[in-house]
């Protein structure tokens, strides 16, 4: 085998999983790198009890009490996995709806094996072209 050949080897293969790769695949990987990009640590490496700034998309967002204290909790998406936030004793934020881009910093804490960042600071970022 040649030398060009097997320089060409990595880019040819990256060719070939864009191709195979499923949509959920490369949105997840377009998601991630976005996140990057923004600033944003990947969801699926927060540690417990470490500040964080996470970037992603909310996937859902309701409005449920936590503790008789009326919460609002979103779940935030970044290509790497999840984290929820949940801002205590609010019952609506205006522009905290599903879809939306969100930047969002705090401390990662764990509630029942899930990552989680209680009141975190947070940025609604404008979609492209706005």
């Amino acid at each position: 085998m040649s030398r060009s050949s097997l320089v060409g080897a990595p880019l040819w293969r990256r060719a070939l999983q864009r191709f195979t790769a499923s949509e959920s695949d490369l949105a997840a990987r377009d998601a991630l790198a976005e996140s990057a990009r923004q600033g944003g640590v990947p969801c699926g490496q927060l540690a417990n009890r470490s500040r964080a700034c996470v970037c992603g998309t909310l996937r859902s967002v309701t409005a449920r009490p936590r503790g008789g204290v009326p919460a609002v909790e979103a779940e935030l998406f970044d290509g790497s996995g999840t984290v929820s936030l949940v801002w205590l004793g609010r019952r609506r934020i205006a522009g905290v709806e599903p879809g939306r881009r969100l930047k969002a910093s705090g401390l990662v804490a764990e509630d029942d094996g899930q990552r989680v960042i209680f009141n975190p600071v947070y940025e609604l970022i404008c979609p492209d072209g706005a």
